[in-house]
């Protein structure tokens, strides 16, 4: 105790240090790394938007407080803890961007793999039936972990293929699921921090031997979590990820070629710049091409091309023309 009392309280001066220095410059970062700490503890901040917790194994670590979480969107919107899929009947697949920046991991870098483990069934049609995420080897009672800070919305013993579920809604949007569990080690309306164990793994529901189906959705959708982690290492793949509504197809898998990914992002990136950069001009009576020109600071053969006409073309009033 009297340790903690003396952590406790350098801890405090350091919290006080937060409003003074951004929390992407702090020295000392968050642990990566839980395994079964249990909290003991939870201190205050001058950051209201921040607590510190304290763990029975002399770690610590920042947490979002209950004040942010109630402010984020993310813990309100389709809010359900009765429902595995709450956000079925209320959005739709098209009301989603065609691309959603996910910030994965924030100043706080609060992460931790559910469970490190050989795949042995990955994201994809699975027997003539979509297999929405994958499944991990484990034994009966391994620690299953949570992946990211957020509040447990469901957790329960269902007689769905699922059997004992519990599905953790995380700061960034995204929906965790952990399926077939042996024991859940939280109930609907905790708080937990990344890495803070959740469950057991088990062999409940319709299962044909010990292992944890783990899925990653946003707004309902479920998109191959290897897109995110990488389950052999554990590490995180990236910190930000492009979601792209495609990868919400049954068919859109992880690829080893995340260079791949990064040329298409590239790609999109430099699209997106030249259509902000595109310009456009209404004619107007009294309007020709080398006024038009003139005016828009380009040049007659510039916008023959861009519009595919002719330097003598005749230009109806009303008419767009690409200049630009």
């Amino acid at each position: 105790m009297k340790r903690f009392i003396i952590l406790a309280l350098w801890l405090s001066w350091a919290a006080a240090e937060i409003v003074a220095n951004p929390l992407d410059s702090l020295a000392i970062k968050p642990i990566a790394k839980l395994e079964s700490a249990i909290v003991v503890d939870t201190l205050p901040t001058a950051d209201k938007s921040l607590s510190i917790v304290l763990f029975n194994d002399n770690s610590w670590r920042y947490i979002r407080t209950a004040e942010f979480e109630k402010d984020s969107t993310a813990f309100t919107r389709c809010w359900n803890t009765e429902k595995i899929s709450p956000y079925r009947d209320s959005v739709a697949l098209s009301s989603i961007p065609m691309a959603v920046p996910i910030r994965l991991v924030d100043s706080l870098r609060a992460y931790h793999y559910p469970i490190k483990g050989r795949i042995t069934s990955r994201y994809g049609v699975r027997r003539k039936v979509n297999h929405n995420g994958i499944d991990i080897a484990v034994k009966v009672g391994d620690t299953i972990c949570s992946t990211f800070n957020g509040i447990v919305r469901f957790s329960k013993a269902t007689d769905t293929g699922y059997g004992t579920l519990v599905i953790v809604r995380h700061d960034n949007g995204i929906e965790t699921y952990h399926g077939h569990l042996s024991k859940r080690l939280v109930e609907a309306g905790d708080r937990v921090v990344a890495g803070q164990p959740i469950a057991l793994g088990g062999n409940s529901g319709r299962s044909t031997g010990p292992h944890l189906h783990f899925e990653c959705r946003y707004m309902g959708q479920s998109f191959d979590p290897e897109r995110i982690i990488n389950f052999a290492s554990g590490d995180l793949r990236r910190e930000e990820l492009l979601l792209k509504r495609s990868y919400f197809s049954i068919y859109s898998k992880y690829e080893q070629d995340w260079n791949g990914e990064k040329v298409l992002a590239d790609a999109d990136k430099k699209e997106a710049e030249i259509s902000a950069e595109r310009r456009y001009y209404k004619v107007r009576e009294g309007d020709y091409l080398g006024k038009i020109a003139a005016r828009n600071q380009t040049s007659v053969a510039a916008i023959c091309r861009l519009n595919n006409i002719k330097a003598n073309a005749v230009l109806p009033i009303g008419k767009v023309l690409r200049v630009k």
